[in-house]
């Protein structure tokens, strides 16, 4: 699952509509991406909010908070 739907989601449905392999799933009070996403991107060019956002990958994460040492 290469996307995320972040806090910015208004739950207008458009995603959820658009999606061709049906990923888009209601969850409690939100969507969310389910692992049958096959990173085709109709979701993220159709959100009118920008809500949905690029998983960064386990590395990212790790060193999104390091920065270069200076010596």
């Amino acid at each position: 699952m290469a996307y995320v739907i972040t806090d910015r989601c208004i739950i207008c449905g458009t995603c959820w509509e658009i999606c061709p392999t049906d990923s888009i799933v209601e969850h409690e009070w939100y969507y969310r991406i389910a692992d049958t996403c096959v990173e085709c991107g109709a979701c993220v060019r159709v959100c009118p909010n920008a809500a949905i956002v690029k998983k960064p990958s386990a590395v990212q994460q790790k060193t999104a908070g390091t920065s270069p040492s200076s010596t």
